[in-house]
């Protein structure tokens, strides 16, 4: 995907997010989903190259930030885009409600224990993003609160960034059509009935009002060291040419190169 498109769906810093504007269908250039499958295939052979640099150098790591409303595909992104890479080198961290323990700590604690050592690619399945949408949205903290979160958050990331971890974050823009459609059809099949709550259908009530809070957050939280980018999710193929775009594009940056070997082997033969 050219760096043109992956500009396309990049928040700038410090301007508004605007998520009523983007499309959640738009194609972003792809002509349809047999180009789009061939072309996730070559990025995810790609990715695992890089992958294996990584973790070979052993110097740095990626965290890929997950993050959208209720069917929006953050497990089917994980499934997709990480299938066939190496487990030594990937770590995949799903946030759910925080324990007797977590909350009993600050929010962060739980989300920096769960960061990628170096030489890994981290996914966060959810992350401390929640705790200034869906605590905001249930009425859990204030405005002040939120205020100061996001000052927090901002630092967290930047000292992540500092420390050798590139932070990418995607939010996984679906539209309000396509959720009904995706609910629906975890009801309706047994094989997925069993990931659905009647919670869901309480959460899909506040639609709007998540909208609202997504917007704010990703609006203050764009930043130089750890973007937010909207990547359109109603049609899976383009959500997977994104992600894995954006990863891929990360790591080339990067330039891992593999470490010297710790000897000469030059003409060592094995007997």
């Amino acid at each position: 995907m050219a760096h043109t498109l992956l500009d396309s769906i990049r928040v700038a810093p410090g301007t508004p997010a605007e998520l009523a504007d983007r499309d959640p269908r738009d194609k972003l250039g792809l002509a349809g989903k047999d180009e789009a499958r061939v072309q996730v295939d070559e990025l995810v052979t790609r990715l695992s190259q890089l992958q294996n640099r990584l973790w070979a150098e052993d110097r740095r790591s990626v965290l890929l930030v997950l993050q959208g409303l209720d069917a929006s595909g953050k497990d089917g992104t994980v499934r997709r885009i990480f299938t066939g890479l190496n487990p030594q080198g990937c770590s995949v961290t799903s946030f759910k409600a925080p324990t007797s323990n977590e909350l009993d700590h600050d929010y962060l604690w739980r989300i920096h224990a769960a960061c990628p050592t170096r030489g890994q690619i981290g996914i966060f399945n959810r992350s401390h993003y929640e705790d200034i949408v869906t605590t905001r949205v249930l009425g859990l903290v204030d405005d002040a609160t939120v205020r100061r979160r996001v000052e927090q958050i901002n630092a967290f990331e930047r000292t992540l960034a500092q420390e050798g971890t590139t932070v990418i974050k995607v939010f996984l823009n679906m539209s309000k059509e396509e959720q009904r459609l995706q609910l629906q059809e975890r009801i309706d099949d047994p094989g997925k009935r069993w990931k659905m709550r009647m919670s869901d259908l309480e959460t899909r009530k506040k639609w709007d009002e998540y909208r609202v809070a997504y917007d704010h957050a990703l609006s203050a939280t764009s930043t130089r060291h750890a973007p937010w980018f909207v990547v359109p999710a109603d049609r899976k193929w383009v959500r997977d040419v994104a992600v894995a775009s954006l990863l891929v594009d990360a790591i080339e940056r990067l330039d891992p190169q593999f470490p010297a070997p710790g000897e000469d082997l030059a003409g060592v033969v094995v007997e």
